[in-house]
């Protein structure tokens, strides 16, 4: 079976690195690409068009979200974005769905929830589980 081809999209060095290594443990899927930047991430997606881009929004040169919209213009509809952020307001999510990206998680997320959902949004789901608020619990 062929495995889900994933573009790792943060501008951060180490990310990608710890990105690629989770994924390098899922026998299903490959990591084809990383950018470090937005236009990066656009013309990358471009080239290779991956099943899933995995895309932070906080990205030199051009934002992830603008990023987002580009490669919704230029890969076919079976290339999937899922969004990876530290940002968990709602608007960033709201904004993130609808330029087209199939999920959205937080970078606080457990580790085996990124495999998970790059499956399900290969899959044709959405994923779109940000981090709540925690509760304040008295003893």
């Amino acid at each position: 079976m062929k495995p889900i081809t994933v573009l790792l999209a943060d501008d951060h060095t180490i990310v990608r690195e710890g990105l690629r290594a989770l994924l390098a443990l899922e026998t299903d899927m490959e990591v084809v690409g990383e950018a470090a930047n937005g236009h990066q991430a656009v013309a990358f997606a471009n080239k290779l068009a991956p099943d899933v881009v995995v895309m932070d929004l906080s990205m030199p040169l051009l934002s992830g979200l603008d990023a987002i919209a580009r490669i919704r213009e230029c890969t076919p509809a079976s290339t999937k974005i899922l969004v990876l952020s530290s940002y968990d307001e709602n608007d960033y999510v709201q904004q993130a769905r609808a330029l087209g990206a199939s999920g959205y998680l937080v970078k606080q997320s457990d580790s085996h929830v990124l495999a998970t959902a790059i499956r399900e949004i290969y899959r044709g789901h959405t994923y779109f589980k940000p981090i709540q608020p925690a509760t304040l619990q008295h003893p």
